[in-house]
């Protein structure tokens, strides 16, 4: 991908640079490379490195870790857009015989089928697949340790099982059906699940010493579909934009847009910290922005893809080094500096194509007891619902072609808003999933439930 390093100003470069530049240094990372995607395009790329010489660049392959994730529910996604699973299925339907077959596909995707968080030992990522070649060494004795959909448990081995339902359902392995439904349509042609040079090598830091020991790059067999991939800063750049956007040929937008929400309850201490998880994918409120995206590591290598979707914005760390740096928190950090520094300029407002006047009748102030709120019809073909003061529930509606619309978020997700007319065809109230709305506060000629009391408003006298 060509960077076009003049679409930001030379303070935000500089930002962007300062920032890596310490987290290379006081991480004592061998490299850190990074890239920022702002608009559908990578805008940025920088790189820092212990090695005299040329820097890597946005071609230079790291092991991305448990951003592999992402990649395969991508292809979970797309089985269930194609008819040929539902995410509410449980495993023993389409892949029997795994001894934990009552868990559903979505609780494997959002991590709350209850499964361990490891495979059994030796340590999976620093031993060779070929000790565990069947899914039950994968998932050894006891592979269920919680009630499934209570809680979030991050399981590696669970996508394992997802990586394995991949290719029974498609009939091929993990890796072709990778290459050929994400990687050859989305371009990213230096992603693999082997490394191709250039790439770097991993390498382990000692805590108390500037010294390196190499890691072993082990393939790891069943467990690939959680953790084999190695990509590159211009290649995530292009997967970024997809997570954001979507693309047809892969994945639509409304799907990527399902990964992005929360799937996942969470812990205490998650409520606290602002993160859950959605679908193959990390969720993150972090100094009032909503982030999305994955963290990966594996020994010698860390990584992490982080986007903003609000503000346009995304960004990629990796490092070769098993620990050191926070690739999460500099991602994090590289996203904020450029959203603040040069804020996304919004579309021109511009008026609807058509006006419909039995919408037109609907907008304006309505109250739903003596909570005012405002309905207004938008140029996308919807109708938002907001408190006309402070907070309180918001929510578009979408039309269902009889009059009728049906809440797409919030409170009211999947709620029904109907106009209630008289008998002479005027319009009396809204009722919105059981709620009347009503021109006046507690409207005496609308149904109001409990009814109104006659003698109406008075004062305290």
């Amino acid at each position: 991908m060509t960077t076009h390093q003049e679409s930001l100003l030379p303070g935000t470069r500089r930002a962007l640079l300062h920032r890596i530049a310490v987290a290379q240094t006081e991480g004592r990372a061998p490299s850190l490379v990074a890239a920022v995607v702002r608009d559908g395009r990578a805008v940025w790329h920088g790189a820092r490195t212990s090695v005299d010489g040329h820097g890597p660049d946005e071609t230079v392959q790291y092991r991305i870790g448990s951003i592999t994730k992402t990649f395969t529910a991508v292809l979970v996604l797309r089985l269930r857009d194609e008819g040929l699973l539902d995410l509410g299925d449980p495993l023993e339907k389409h892949l029997p015989g795994t001894g934990v077959g009552e868990a559903t596909i979505a609780e494997l995707l959002a991590h709350t089928a209850g499964l361990a968080a490891e495979s059994p030992a030796p340590w999976w990522e620093r031993t060779p697949g070929s000790l565990r070649p069947e899914l039950s060494d994968v998932l050894g004795e006891q592979p269920l340790l919680h009630p499934a959909g209570r809680r979030h448990h991050y399981s590696n081995p669970g996508y394992a099982l997802l990586g394995a339902l991949v290719e029974e359902v498609r009939g091929a392995p993990w890796e072709e059906v990778l290459r050929a439904e994400i990687l050859e349509p989305l371009g990213l042609h230096r992603t693999s699940t082997r490394p191709r040079a250039p790439h770097a090598g991993g390498w382990a830091v000692h805590p108390w010493a500037d010294a390196l020991l190499p890691e072993p790059l082990e393939d790891l067999g069943r467990m690939a579909p959680a953790g084999q991939l190695w990509s590159t800063t211009g290649d995530l750049a292009r997967f970024a934009v997809f997570l954001a956007r979507g693309d047809d040929r892969v994945l639509g937008a409304e799907s990527v847009a399902e990964m992005r929400r929360p799937a996942a309850p969470a812990e205490s201490a998650d409520v606290v910290d602002g993160i859950t998880y959605g679908l193959g994918l990390q969720i993150q409120h972090r100094n009032g922005r909503l982030l999305v995206g994955h963290s990966g590591s594996l020994p010698g290598f860390l990584a992490s893809l982080t986007i903003s979707v609000a503000d346009d914005v995304a960004a990629v760390v990796l490092t070769n080094c098993t620990s050191g740096p926070l690739p999460g928190a500099v991602a994090a950090d590289l996203v904020r500096i450029v959203a603040e520094a040069e804020p996304r300029i919004p579309e021109p407002w511009r008026p609807l194509r058509e006006v419909d006047p039995a919408v037109l009748e609907l907008v304006g102030q309505w109250y739903w007891g003596t909570h005012a709120f405002g309905l207004r019809a938008t140029a996308d073909g919807l109708l938002l619902l907001a408190p006309l003061t402070g907070g309180g529930r918001r929510a578009r509606f979408r039309g269902n072609g009889d009059g009728t619309w049906t809440g797409l978020e919030g409170y009211y997700a999947g709620e029904l808003l109907r106009p209630v007319r008289r008998l002479d065809g005027s319009l009396s109230h809204l009722d919105l999933g059981s709620f009347v709305f009503t021109r006046q506060p507690y409207d005496p000629e609308a149904a109001v439930p409990g009814g109104v009391d006659a003698q109406g408003w008075r004062g305290i006298g």
